[in-house]
Protein backbone atom coordinates (compact mmCIF):
# COMPACT_ATOMS: atom_id res chain seq x y z
CA UNK A 1 0.00 0.00 0.00
CA UNK A 2 0.85 3.32 -0.79
CA UNK A 3 1.33 6.48 2.04
CA UNK A 4 1.41 9.47 1.03
CA UNK A 5 3.44 11.72 2.16
CA UNK A 6 2.36 15.46 3.22
CA UNK A 7 4.30 18.22 3.46
CA UNK A 8 3.29 20.69 6.08
CA UNK A 9 6.61 22.24 6.20
CA UNK A 10 7.91 23.34 2.81
CA UNK A 11 11.08 24.58 3.63
CA UNK A 12 12.27 21.92 6.05
CA UNK A 13 13.15 19.45 3.53
CA UNK A 14 15.61 20.15 0.61
CA UNK A 15 15.42 17.24 -1.60
CA UNK A 16 14.03 13.99 -2.82
CA UNK A 17 16.15 11.06 -2.27
CA UNK A 18 15.29 7.73 -1.18
CA UNK A 19 14.54 7.25 2.88
CA UNK A 20 13.86 4.76 4.59
CA UNK A 21 10.01 5.47 4.20
CA UNK A 22 10.35 5.67 1.00
CA UNK A 23 11.10 8.94 -1.32
CA UNK A 24 11.01 11.81 1.11
CA UNK A 25 12.14 15.53 0.95
CA UNK A 26 15.05 15.67 2.99
CA UNK A 27 18.19 17.56 3.27
CA UNK A 28 20.80 15.27 0.57
CA UNK A 29 23.34 12.92 1.40
CA UNK A 30 26.52 11.86 -0.47
CA UNK A 31 26.52 8.33 1.45
CA UNK A 32 24.96 5.67 0.09
CA UNK A 33 26.23 2.72 -2.30
CA UNK A 34 25.86 2.30 -6.06
CA UNK A 35 24.33 -1.57 -5.52
CA UNK A 36 21.82 -0.25 -2.07
CA UNK A 37 20.55 2.01 -4.92
CA UNK A 38 20.68 0.01 -8.22
CA UNK A 39 18.56 -2.74 -5.11
CA UNK A 40 16.24 0.42 -4.19
CA UNK A 41 15.35 1.62 -8.01
CA UNK A 42 14.17 -2.18 -8.57
CA UNK A 43 12.44 -2.76 -5.45
CA UNK A 44 10.47 0.53 -6.91
CA UNK A 45 9.86 -0.69 -10.32
CA UNK A 46 7.93 -3.98 -8.67
CA UNK A 47 6.15 -1.92 -6.24
CA UNK A 48 4.32 0.47 -8.75
CA UNK A 49 2.71 0.58 -12.01
CA UNK A 50 4.21 1.37 -14.79
CA UNK A 51 1.61 2.85 -17.38
CA UNK A 52 1.19 6.37 -15.65
CA UNK A 53 4.77 6.75 -14.44
CA UNK A 54 6.78 10.15 -15.59
CA UNK A 55 9.98 11.46 -16.22
CA UNK A 56 8.98 14.02 -13.46
CA UNK A 57 10.56 10.96 -11.21
CA UNK A 58 14.30 11.55 -12.21
CA UNK A 59 14.14 13.91 -9.41
CA UNK A 60 14.06 11.08 -6.89
CA UNK A 61 17.20 9.10 -8.46
CA UNK A 62 19.77 11.90 -8.09
CA UNK A 63 23.08 11.41 -9.65
CA UNK A 64 22.06 7.75 -10.31
CA UNK A 65 20.24 8.37 -13.26
CA UNK A 66 20.08 4.59 -15.07
CA UNK A 67 18.08 5.62 -18.33
CA UNK A 68 16.83 2.12 -19.16
CA UNK A 69 15.22 2.09 -15.28
CA UNK A 70 13.17 5.27 -15.45
CA UNK A 71 9.88 4.11 -15.62
CA UNK A 72 8.06 6.04 -17.56
CA UNK A 73 9.97 7.31 -20.22
CA UNK A 74 8.65 7.13 -24.15
CA UNK A 75 11.60 6.19 -26.94
CA UNK A 76 12.33 9.41 -27.52
CA UNK A 77 12.75 10.34 -24.38
CA UNK A 78 14.99 7.41 -23.50
CA UNK A 79 17.28 8.17 -26.29
CA UNK A 80 17.89 11.49 -25.28
CA UNK A 81 18.56 10.00 -21.47
CA UNK A 82 21.65 7.66 -23.59
CA UNK A 83 22.20 10.56 -25.38
CA UNK A 84 23.29 13.52 -23.06
CA UNK A 85 23.66 12.01 -19.17
CA UNK A 86 24.97 15.28 -18.40
CA UNK A 87 21.67 17.44 -19.17
CA UNK A 88 19.61 14.26 -17.38
CA UNK A 89 21.79 15.05 -14.41
CA UNK A 90 20.40 19.05 -14.78
CA UNK A 91 17.15 17.78 -15.32
CA UNK A 92 17.14 15.83 -11.91
CA UNK A 93 17.91 18.63 -9.95
CA UNK A 94 15.65 20.91 -12.08
CA UNK A 95 12.75 18.02 -10.71
CA UNK A 96 13.66 19.22 -7.51
CA UNK A 97 13.71 22.29 -7.90
CA UNK A 98 10.11 23.35 -9.56
CA UNK A 99 8.38 20.38 -6.50
CA UNK A 100 9.91 22.92 -4.09
CA UNK A 101 8.49 25.77 -5.98
CA UNK A 102 4.88 23.80 -6.17
CA UNK A 103 5.07 23.34 -3.03
CA UNK A 104 5.83 27.25 -2.09
CA UNK A 105 2.94 28.13 -3.90
CA UNK A 106 0.19 26.39 -2.79
CA UNK A 107 1.75 26.09 1.35
CA UNK A 108 -1.46 27.68 2.17
CA UNK A 109 -4.17 25.75 0.34
CA UNK A 110 -5.76 22.56 0.76
CA UNK A 111 -4.32 20.65 -2.66
CA UNK A 112 -0.37 21.62 -1.44
CA UNK A 113 1.27 19.96 -4.09
CA UNK A 114 2.50 16.50 -2.02
CA UNK A 115 4.72 13.93 -3.68
CA UNK A 116 3.87 10.54 -2.43
CA UNK A 117 5.84 7.90 -1.52
CA UNK A 118 7.51 4.85 -3.71
CA UNK A 119 5.02 6.19 -6.38
CA UNK A 120 6.49 6.59 -10.35
CA UNK A 121 3.97 9.47 -10.74
CA UNK A 122 5.45 11.92 -8.20
CA UNK A 123 1.99 13.02 -7.60
CA UNK A 124 -0.17 10.03 -7.37
CA UNK A 125 -3.84 10.28 -9.07
CA UNK A 126 -4.67 13.68 -8.45
CA UNK A 127 -2.84 14.01 -11.87
CA UNK A 128 -5.04 12.15 -14.18
CA UNK A 129 -7.78 14.47 -13.94
CA UNK A 130 -7.50 17.32 -16.21
CA UNK A 131 -7.60 19.72 -13.44
CA UNK A 132 -6.21 23.33 -12.25
CA UNK A 133 -4.02 21.46 -10.49
CA UNK A 134 -2.71 19.11 -13.26
CA UNK A 135 -2.57 22.19 -15.68
CA UNK A 136 0.20 24.22 -13.24
CA UNK A 137 2.32 20.95 -12.56
CA UNK A 138 2.72 20.38 -16.59
CA UNK A 139 3.85 23.95 -16.59
CA UNK A 140 5.97 25.22 -13.72
CA UNK A 141 7.83 21.20 -14.39
CA UNK A 142 8.24 22.00 -18.06
CA UNK A 143 9.51 25.44 -16.56
CA UNK A 144 11.99 23.91 -13.90
CA UNK A 145 13.43 21.92 -17.37
CA UNK A 146 14.27 24.76 -19.17
CA UNK A 147 15.62 26.94 -16.41
CA UNK A 148 17.94 24.07 -15.08
CA UNK A 149 19.59 23.35 -18.44
CA UNK A 150 19.61 26.67 -18.95
CA UNK A 151 21.69 27.62 -15.61
CA UNK A 152 23.66 24.31 -16.40
CA UNK A 153 24.69 25.66 -20.10
CA UNK A 154 26.04 28.75 -18.36
CA UNK A 155 27.48 27.23 -15.78
CA UNK A 156 30.08 25.09 -17.92
CA UNK A 157 28.33 21.81 -16.58
CA UNK A 158 27.59 20.87 -19.71
CA UNK A 159 29.56 19.82 -22.68
CA UNK A 160 26.61 20.46 -25.55
CA UNK A 161 25.90 23.89 -24.74
CA UNK A 162 27.61 27.13 -23.02
CA UNK A 163 26.48 30.90 -23.10
CA UNK A 164 24.82 32.09 -25.82
CA UNK A 165 26.89 32.82 -29.03
CA UNK A 166 24.31 34.88 -30.26
CA UNK A 167 24.83 37.90 -28.08
CA UNK A 168 27.82 39.32 -29.48
CA UNK A 169 29.00 42.99 -31.02
CA UNK A 170 26.70 45.95 -29.55
CA UNK A 171 23.11 46.56 -29.43
CA UNK A 172 21.10 48.81 -27.48
CA UNK A 173 18.55 49.40 -24.95
CA UNK A 174 16.27 52.63 -23.97
CA UNK A 175 19.54 53.42 -21.88
CA UNK A 176 21.71 54.25 -24.84
CA UNK A 177 24.66 51.83 -26.62
CA UNK A 178 26.22 48.86 -24.84
CA UNK A 179 28.78 45.88 -25.80
CA UNK A 180 27.70 42.28 -25.03
CA UNK A 181 29.85 40.58 -23.03
CA UNK A 182 29.80 38.26 -19.81
CA UNK A 183 27.99 35.17 -20.53
CA UNK A 184 24.05 35.58 -21.52
CA UNK A 185 22.16 32.35 -20.59
CA UNK A 186 21.64 30.53 -23.42
CA UNK A 187 17.89 30.34 -22.51
CA UNK A 188 16.70 28.90 -26.17
CA UNK A 189 19.01 26.04 -26.24
CA UNK A 190 16.97 25.48 -22.75
CA UNK A 191 13.54 26.08 -24.28
CA UNK A 192 14.65 23.73 -27.58
CA UNK A 193 16.14 20.87 -25.05
CA UNK A 194 13.03 20.91 -22.97
CA UNK A 195 10.53 21.02 -25.38
CA UNK A 196 12.11 18.01 -27.27
CA UNK A 197 12.59 16.20 -23.91
CA UNK A 198 9.14 16.86 -22.20
CA UNK A 199 6.79 17.22 -25.18
CA UNK A 200 7.65 13.20 -26.39
CA UNK A 201 5.20 11.50 -24.52
CA UNK A 202 2.02 13.95 -25.40
CA UNK A 203 3.23 14.05 -28.83
CA UNK A 204 3.35 10.58 -28.85
CA UNK A 205 -0.63 10.51 -28.48
CA UNK A 206 -3.58 12.42 -30.07
CA UNK A 207 -6.22 13.20 -27.40
CA UNK A 208 -7.74 15.64 -25.20
CA UNK A 209 -5.27 15.52 -22.44
CA UNK A 210 -1.93 15.43 -24.30
CA UNK A 211 -3.24 18.20 -26.38
CA UNK A 212 -3.68 20.36 -23.08
CA UNK A 213 -0.60 19.04 -21.80
CA UNK A 214 1.37 20.35 -24.40
CA UNK A 215 -0.67 23.71 -24.50
CA UNK A 216 0.61 23.79 -20.85
CA UNK A 217 4.04 22.87 -21.24
CA UNK A 218 4.62 25.44 -23.42
CA UNK A 219 3.06 28.09 -20.78
CA UNK A 220 5.90 27.32 -18.76
CA UNK A 221 8.67 27.47 -21.25
CA UNK A 222 7.43 31.09 -21.79
CA UNK A 223 7.07 32.12 -18.79
CA UNK A 224 10.88 31.44 -18.05
CA UNK A 225 11.47 33.32 -21.28
CA UNK A 226 9.63 36.24 -19.72
CA UNK A 227 11.91 37.38 -17.07
CA UNK A 228 14.85 37.45 -18.92
CA UNK A 229 16.96 40.68 -17.45
CA UNK A 230 19.28 42.95 -18.79
CA UNK A 231 22.19 42.89 -16.55
CA UNK A 232 25.14 45.50 -16.97
CA UNK A 233 28.38 46.56 -15.46
CA UNK A 234 29.38 50.36 -16.15
CA UNK A 235 32.75 51.52 -17.47
CA UNK A 236 34.53 55.00 -17.38
CA UNK A 237 35.67 57.56 -14.97
CA UNK A 238 34.31 57.12 -11.79
CA UNK A 239 31.89 54.70 -12.61
CA UNK A 240 30.54 57.27 -15.35
CA UNK A 241 29.02 54.49 -17.11
CA UNK A 242 29.99 56.00 -20.69
CA UNK A 243 30.90 52.76 -21.43
CA UNK A 244 28.62 49.73 -20.46
CA UNK A 245 29.17 45.61 -20.78
CA UNK A 246 25.87 43.75 -20.42
CA UNK A 247 24.40 39.70 -20.40
CA UNK A 248 20.56 38.14 -20.14
CA UNK A 249 20.34 36.41 -17.02
CA UNK A 250 17.08 34.51 -16.20
CA UNK A 251 15.62 36.06 -13.26
CA UNK A 252 15.64 33.81 -9.85
CA UNK A 253 12.89 30.68 -10.30
CA UNK A 254 10.66 32.69 -7.49
CA UNK A 255 9.18 35.05 -10.47
CA UNK A 256 8.22 32.20 -12.69
CA UNK A 257 6.61 30.34 -9.98
CA UNK A 258 4.83 33.31 -8.95
CA UNK A 259 3.54 34.06 -12.43
CA UNK A 260 2.56 30.54 -12.99
CA UNK A 261 0.52 30.52 -9.62
CA UNK A 262 -1.28 33.87 -11.28
CA UNK A 263 -2.16 31.81 -13.99
CA UNK A 264 -3.68 29.34 -12.26
CA UNK A 265 -5.99 31.64 -10.22
CA UNK A 266 -7.11 32.57 -13.86
CA UNK A 267 -6.90 29.48 -15.52
CA UNK A 268 -9.15 28.87 -18.37
CA UNK A 269 -11.90 26.26 -18.70
CA UNK A 270 -11.73 24.78 -22.11
CA UNK A 271 -13.00 21.58 -24.21
CA UNK A 272 -11.88 20.69 -27.42
CA UNK A 273 -12.83 21.57 -30.71
CA UNK A 274 -14.18 19.21 -33.23
CA UNK A 275 -11.30 18.69 -35.69
CA UNK A 276 -9.29 17.91 -32.10
CA UNK A 277 -6.50 21.08 -33.21
CA UNK A 278 -7.60 23.15 -30.82
CA UNK A 279 -9.83 24.40 -27.60
CA UNK A 280 -13.24 25.94 -27.53
CA UNK A 281 -14.16 27.99 -23.92
CA UNK A 282 -16.11 25.90 -21.95
CA UNK A 283 -18.14 29.44 -20.98
CA UNK A 284 -19.20 31.30 -23.94
CA UNK A 285 -19.05 34.40 -21.42
CA UNK A 286 -15.23 34.19 -21.09
CA UNK A 287 -12.46 35.02 -23.57
CA UNK A 288 -10.57 32.54 -25.77
CA UNK A 289 -6.98 31.14 -24.25
CA UNK A 290 -3.91 33.07 -25.10
CA UNK A 291 -0.55 31.10 -25.34
CA UNK A 292 0.29 31.99 -22.24
CA UNK A 293 -2.73 30.66 -20.17
CA UNK A 294 -3.25 27.30 -18.77
CA UNK A 295 -5.80 25.53 -19.46
CA UNK A 296 -8.19 22.67 -18.23
CA UNK A 297 -10.81 20.42 -18.95
CA UNK A 298 -12.32 19.14 -15.66
CA UNK A 299 -13.33 21.19 -12.18
CA UNK A 300 -11.70 19.96 -8.96
CA UNK A 301 -12.12 17.91 -5.96
CA UNK A 302 -12.40 19.93 -2.66
CA UNK A 303 -9.46 18.25 -1.58
CA UNK A 304 -11.19 18.16 1.90
CA UNK A 305 -11.06 14.46 2.63
CA UNK A 306 -9.02 11.83 1.90
CA UNK A 307 -9.96 9.99 -1.24
CA UNK A 308 -8.05 7.37 -3.24
CA UNK A 309 -9.86 7.73 -6.60
CA UNK A 310 -9.32 11.32 -6.85
CA UNK A 311 -5.79 11.67 -5.60
CA UNK A 312 -6.83 13.74 -2.36
CA UNK A 313 -5.08 13.48 0.85
CA UNK A 314 -7.64 15.55 2.62
CA UNK A 315 -6.90 18.53 5.14
CA UNK A 316 -6.94 16.40 8.83
CA UNK A 317 -3.99 17.32 10.45
CA UNK A 318 -2.96 20.26 8.28
CA UNK A 319 -1.96 23.38 10.19
CA UNK A 320 -4.23 26.59 9.67
CA UNK A 321 -4.22 29.75 10.54
CA UNK A 322 -6.94 30.72 13.29
CA UNK A 323 -6.45 34.90 12.64
CA UNK A 324 -6.81 34.50 8.55
CA UNK A 325 -9.99 34.60 6.69
CA UNK A 326 -8.07 33.33 3.34
CA UNK A 327 -7.34 29.82 1.87
CA UNK A 328 -4.92 29.14 5.08
CA UNK A 329 -7.45 30.10 7.96
CA UNK A 330 -9.20 27.53 9.64
CA UNK A 331 -12.40 28.07 8.52
CA UNK A 332 -11.09 27.27 5.08
CA UNK A 333 -8.45 24.59 5.09
CA UNK A 334 -10.12 22.04 7.68
CA UNK A 335 -13.55 22.36 5.33
CA UNK A 336 -16.26 23.86 8.09
CA UNK A 337 -14.95 20.49 10.55
CA UNK A 338 -13.52 22.59 13.13
CA UNK A 339 -9.76 22.66 14.13
CA UNK A 340 -7.90 21.33 17.60
CA UNK A 341 -5.35 23.63 19.12
CA UNK A 342 -2.13 22.73 21.08
CA UNK A 343 0.07 25.19 22.98
CA UNK A 344 3.49 24.59 22.11
CA UNK A 345 6.65 26.31 23.89
CA UNK A 346 8.64 27.60 20.86
CA UNK A 347 12.22 28.88 21.20
CA UNK A 348 13.80 31.84 18.92
CA UNK A 349 16.55 34.14 18.35
CA UNK A 350 16.25 37.35 19.99
CA UNK A 351 17.98 40.58 20.98
CA UNK A 352 20.51 40.03 18.72
CA UNK A 353 23.79 42.94 18.62
CA UNK A 354 26.22 43.38 15.76
CA UNK A 355 29.63 42.60 17.88
CA UNK A 356 32.64 44.22 16.16
CA UNK A 357 33.80 42.75 14.21
CA UNK A 358 32.16 40.49 12.88
CA UNK A 359 29.39 38.77 14.63
CA UNK A 360 25.72 38.89 15.42
CA UNK A 361 25.24 37.84 18.81
CA UNK A 362 21.70 36.58 19.96
CA UNK A 363 19.81 35.14 22.95
CA UNK A 364 17.47 32.44 23.06
CA UNK A 365 14.32 33.32 23.99
CA UNK A 366 11.33 31.11 24.96
CA UNK A 367 7.59 31.60 24.52
CA UNK A 368 4.54 29.96 24.17
CA UNK A 369 2.03 29.99 21.31
CA UNK A 370 -0.99 27.91 20.01
CA UNK A 371 -1.33 26.02 17.03
CA UNK A 372 -4.59 24.97 14.94
CA UNK A 373 -4.37 21.63 13.09
CA UNK A 374 -7.52 20.53 11.18
CA UNK A 375 -10.03 17.90 12.99
CA UNK A 376 -10.40 14.82 10.96
CA UNK A 377 -13.38 14.39 9.17
CA UNK A 378 -16.17 12.02 11.05
CA UNK A 379 -15.72 8.28 10.47
CA UNK A 380 -19.19 8.21 8.03
CA UNK A 381 -18.25 11.10 6.02
CA UNK A 382 -14.95 9.51 5.11
CA UNK A 383 -16.24 6.26 3.73
CA UNK A 384 -18.53 7.87 1.11
CA UNK A 385 -15.32 9.32 -0.13
CA UNK A 386 -13.18 6.02 -0.50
Amino acid sequence: MLRPTRLEEPAARIALVPGAGGVEWRPRSAEGTSRLCLAFILILLTLTPWADSSWWYIGALGARVICDNIPGLVVDQRQLCQRYPDIMQSVGEGAKEWIRECQHQFRHHRWNCSTLDRDHTVFGRVMLRSSREAAFVYAISSAGVVYAITRACSQGELKVCSCDPHKRGRSKDERGEFDWGGCSDNINYGIKFAKAFVDAKEKKVKDARALMNLHNNRCGRIAVKRFMKLECKCHGVSGSCTLRTCWLAMSDFRKTGDYLRKKYNGAIQVTMNQDGTGFTVANKNFRKPTKTDLVYFENSPDYCVMDKSAGSLGTAGRFCNKASRGTDGCEVMCCGRGYDTTRVKRVTKCECKFHWCCAVRCKECEDTVDVHTCKAPKRAEWLEQT
